[in-house]
């Protein structure tokens, strides 16, 4: 089903395009299926149609990216650095690494910072369990307001003793199944824990200026 989409789309069987066509076609077809395009219209169904679908061509373009990227990169035709980040001594850090959940769960924002009251203030942080990293709200979140989908806007830090794997997982665990998209660093990362742990390991590779001899 993909395969067959992703030929709908840039008009070639993935094996035949080359990563340079893919990021040509894929930023025509951001400009094409934005929503924004689709504001005029006043009607919020076809507006929610046109965010599924694009969301829906992001999910399909990320693994898509994923797949030409190691395609040609296990040829040897780029450098070390730019695959390091799957090597398993590989070591990571971020430091308020930008994460927007957007969901129609109201309760998925008090879920995530482990509290039971109804409101949450700008900077209230959370220490995810096993790890020193922690996540800090952005915004000041009120109520139990149900009927609309809404963004929780927060920032995630953790350092080089932290397991990406852990954070990843206690991640996905939070929001599987209670969100509806993932944006992280401005990027539309599937809800999927092998995507999710490949963005964010790609994402906080600490490139190191050293090679083991």
């Amino acid at each position: 089903m993909e395969l067959h989409e992703f030929k709908k789309y840039f008009g070639k069987d993935i094996k035949e395009i080359t990563l340079e066509e893919f990021e040509k076609i894929r930023k025509q077809l951001r400009q094409k299926y934005h929503p924004d395009n689709f504001e005029k219209h006043g009607d919020e169904t076809i507006k929610e149609m046109a965010v599924e679908k694009f969301q829906q061509i992001e999910a399909l373009c990320n693994k898509a990216k994923y797949y030409l990227e190691n395609k040609f990169t296990s040829t040897g035709s780029s450098e070390d650095e730019d695959t390091g980040f799957l090597d398993a001594s590989a070591q990571f850090s971020f430091d308020g690494m930008s994460i927007d959940i957007i969901t129609s769960d109201k309760d998925l924002k008090y879920h995530l910072f482990g509290t039971s009251y109804r409101w949450l203030e700008q900077g209230d942080k959370f220490k995810i369990p096993k790890t020193e990293a922690y996540i800090r709200i952005e915004a000041d979140y009120r109520g139990n307001a149900v009927g609309f989908k809404e963004t929780i806007k927060m920032f995630l830090t953790f350092g080089i003793n932290d397991s990406v794997k852990e954070i990843n997982e206690w991640l996905y665990n939070k929001i599987e199944g209670r969100a509806s998209s993932l944006i992280i660093e401005k990027n539309i990362v599937p809800i999927d824990l092998n995507e999710m742990n490949y963005f964010i390991r790609k994402k906080s590779f600490l490139k190191l200026e050293y090679k083991l001899k």
